[in-house]
């Protein structure tokens, strides 16, 4: 059972593990993964533009306008 994430830190770890557990088949016998490197990169990708909108607007307030 995992526990609580408390920061974006956290979150990152927790992705970067599970997806090295989800697909075992995707890392490397060196131990590298560039199948889940390029996830993680394009989720901090998809992370960074959040983060980057209006902070007193919600996603449907952006979606609308």
């Amino acid at each position: 059972m995992s526990h609580p994430i408390h920061t974006y830190t956290e979150l990152q770890q927790q992705i970067h593990d599970d997806l090295r557990i989800q697909h075992p088949e995707w890392v490397q016998p060196n131990g590298e993964s560039p199948m889940c490197d390029s996830y993680e990169a394009r989720l901090l990708e998809l992370l960074e533009g959040l983060t980057q909108r209006e902070p007193n607007k919600s996603y449907n307030d952006l979606a609308t306008s």
